[in-house]
């Protein structure tokens, strides 16, 4: 079990190393308001995402190819197929880069997907990739002290609420999950692997309820809130349909 541990500790650094420069820009951001997540879903994407759609639409009708940045078929979905951004902009397909990019300070990556057929600009949330990404170092280090995950109950067959409450007893302070969807605060969950993710199984009830969606068993009605925002479900793990509810699962192979 350590051997795994330790494999699974190894293949986080990159990500941890990656955002380590936003964690520093949001800091004081977080001090000076309880919900950072609040303002990016308030945020309007609407400009930014259009000035980027029609930036790719041009470049690949140009060159034949999109201007992403390359990433191995083990990044996620929904964190996958980035835009390059200074790209765009050294070759003028873009007049500037949007405030609300990352690469101009903003909380936000910009995502194609749909890639090979009808290519789309997403939003992915870095607050969100930030809060998961701590909380997955809080609780590698339960890990370490402890020999066991920090879980509570059994909420979707093989994956758990994590314990908050015993990482903060630790003397962890873990910060709420506001959804980019609603603003409702989402649960942090964890995989028997110890891998931790939000779960918006609440955004997707509230989403198939309103827009009275009949999903199909087999599919992952993540794409649901996809297609009806400019938020991509970042940090998930997939979720079928059954009983009439979402349900978190490992993998749909």
């Amino acid at each position: 079990m350590r051997e795994i541990y330790g494999n699974i500790r190894k293949q986080r650094v990159f990500l941890c190393a990656v955002i380590a420069a936003f964690m520093l820009l949001l800091s004081g951001c977080m001090q000076s308001s309880g919900s950072s997540n609040k303002e990016a879903w308030a945020t309007n994407y609407d400009g930014s995402v259009s000035r980027v759609q029609n930036a790719i639409d041009a470049f690949q009708d140009s060159k034949g190819v999109l201007p992403i940045v390359t990433a191995g078929a083990e990044v996620p979905i929904y964190e996958k197929f980035r835009v390059d951004m200074s790209k765009l902009e050294r070759e003028g397909y873009i007049d500037d880069i949007p405030k609300t990019a990352f690469e101009k300070g903003g909380s936000a990556y910009f995502l194609v997907q749909n890639e090979e057929v009808d290519p789309v600009i997403k939003v992915m949330d870095l607050i969100t990739v930030q809060k998961v990404t701590l909380v997955q170092r809080l609780v590698d280090s339960y890990y370490a002290s402890h020999g066991t995950w920090p879980v509570k109950e059994e909420i979707y067959p093989n994956i758990h609420l994590v314990d908050i409450e015993a990482i903060q007893n630790s003397g962890n302070r873990v910060e709420d999950l506001a959804s980019v969807y609603s603003g409702e605060i989402l649960p942090y969950i964890i995989d028997p692997e110890g891998t931790v993710y939000a779960d918006y199984a609440f955004d997707i009830m509230q989403l198939i309820d309103r827009k009275k969606i009949s999903p199909k068993s087999s599919e992952d009605v993540r794409k649901y809130l996809t297609e009806e925002s400019h938020f991509v479900p970042v940090k998930s793990l997939p979720y079928t349909w059954d009983g009439g509810q979402p349900i978190a699962v490992p993998s749909l192979s």
